[in-house]
């Protein structure tokens, strides 16, 4: 049995091996996803789709208490409402999948699959909008978007993810602007509380924000193997959209003004994310809050007279205070297969009960992100339990943001950021020019790009670290999923 037992492990490759492998078999050996017969997109299977659920729920709670209501809109686009905004359609058109015959019969107009629903929203909103007295308009959906990318891999770059999409109006600039910086830290807000993943904040340079947008803002996150993934973006699209699709209201002078628009929104490459900031060579680990299962109940030799009557006792204890628990009483399976199965799936506690434990008033708990194990009083248990699972996430929060510190460093030398990029890469922090020449240079030398002007600007000098001009900005610079 102990050969079986060490099956799931054997199944993982090594991440310091082939970390685009190894994230291939975790998401796979944990059935998070599956993939479809059309290629690029993805089956997501019941316990990656209770991730998605959990984060969903976290964000529509806070989009809600923010004033914000859920809508729904078209999932095809006309290609005359695409062609409106050129800047826009310009940035998704080598992505766009398009309709053309509705059964037997060619369109007169193709139709896009939405990369994403400005233009259908846009084109709707000029139609309900009359006065600044229904201002501000705040709503937000939960979708499918499509973008045909050439290269794919689950919940990080598919052809079609799950996301939300908000779209606001505002009276004035202020306000959007107001907007766009709340939902940003609402998104840093999740990722913190929720999946314990430590972000930088930001604007993003010219070349890459949002087609269309006066401004886009990020949070950036560090993977285990020194790439970033841009995990969420909020856009101030100031009056770009309004004007072109004719968005007007009558203002408080009587006059006919144009509204300032935003846009924002997360999607499912936060999977992708949680998987490879917490994940190790034995497979997921979760942080508690987003776990679909925060707590499995193993019982040892529950054969024995009151052994799974305690257990039982210990899973309705822990479900009365709000836990999500499993008590896995199958007997197909030794306590050992169990172990290696909720170690693979990241499950963050796991309870052993047994007659030795129940005659000291005690069970056995088992941390998956450190994979220690100690006693846990009975007296109290569910509250221990839980002070437990804080501990859990403060402890993956911590740990993830020391390796995002330890794989950041500081550019004082080009040729040695180069050298860096292309072994170990992590973040680099320098001073930029602010100028798109420089910012082509690095991506063509190093393939890495400016992630975001952060917020928390820090002074590092004079002059630009990758030309020598003057400087403008303190800048992320990274190679990016």
């Amino acid at each position: 049995m102990a050969k079986k037992e060490m099956e799931f492990v054997k199944e993982i490759t090594r991440m310091e091996d082939d970390f685009a492998q190894w994230y291939t078999d975790v998401i796979l050996k944990t059935e998070l996803v599956d993939y479809s017969p059309v290629k690029g997109f993805m089956v997501i299977r019941p316990y990656g789709y209770q991730i998605w659920e959990n984060i969903q729920a976290f964000l529509d709670r806070r989009f809600k208490e923010t004033g914000h209501k859920n809508m729904y809109f078209p999932l095809l686009i006309p290609e005359s409402l695409l062609n409106k905004e050129k800047e826009h359609v310009d940035g998704f058109a080598p992505e766009v999948a398009w309709v053309t015959h509705g059964g037997q019969e060619e369109l007169a107009e193709r139709l896009c699959v939405r990369p994403t629903s400005e233009t259908i929203i846009c084109s709707m909103y000029s139609k309900w909008l009359q006065s600044y007295r229904e201002l501000p308009y705040l709503y937000n959906q939960w979708c499918s978007v499509v973008r045909w990318e050439k290269s794919t891999r689950p919940f990080l770059r598919t052809s079609e993810f799950l996301w939300q999409e908000g779209h606001t109006l505002h009276e004035t600039y202020e306000e959007a602007q107001d907007e766009t910086i709340q939902m940003l830290n609402i998104y840093r807000e999740m990722a913190e509380e929720l999946l314990a993943i430590p972000m930088v904040t930001g604007r993003k340079s010219e070349k890459e924000k949002f087609a269309g947008a006066y401004a886009t803002y990020t949070i950036e996150a560090l993977m285990h193997d020194g790439k970033a993934l841009q995990s969420g973006t909020s856009h101030n699209l100031g009056q770009h959209f309004t004007k072109a699709f004719d968005i007007t209201f009558l203002g408080r002078g009587g006059e006919l003004e144009f509204p300032f628009h935003t846009s924002w929104g997360v999607s499912t490459r936060l999977i992708g994310g949680l998987i490879m900031v917490h994940g190790d060579n034995r497979g997921l680990v979760m942080p508690p809050r987003v776990a679909p299962t925060q707590v499995v109940i193993i019982p040892i030799a529950q054969n024995k007279p009151g052994v799974l009557d305690k257990a039982y006792e210990l899973k309705a204890a822990l479900v009365e205070r709000g836990l999500r628990v499993e008590l896995n009483d199958d007997t197909n399976y030794t306590p050992g297969w169990k172990f290696n199965e909720y170690e693979m799936k990241g499950v963050p506690l796991r309870i052993e009960i047994g007659p030795r434990d129940i005659q000291n008033n005690q069970a056995m708990a088992a941390r998956r992100d450190t994979l220690e194990k100690a006693p846990i009083s009975l007296e109290g248990f569910a509250d221990n339990v839980v002070d437990m699972l804080d501990s859990i996430h403060n402890a993956m929060f911590e740990k993830a943001k020391a390796h995002r510190d330890q794989m950041t460093f500081v550019v004082d030398d080009y040729e040695v950021f180069k050298e860096r990029m292309a072994t170990t890469a992590g973040f680099a922090k320098g001073m930029w020019c602010g100028e798109r020449e420089c910012e082509d240079k690095i991506k063509a030398d190093t393939a890495a790009t400016i992630r975001c002007m952060p917020f928390e600007q820090e002074d590092l000098g004079q002059v630009c670290h990758f030309c020598g001009k003057p400087a403008k900005h303190m800048v992320y610079v990274a190679k990016a999923y």
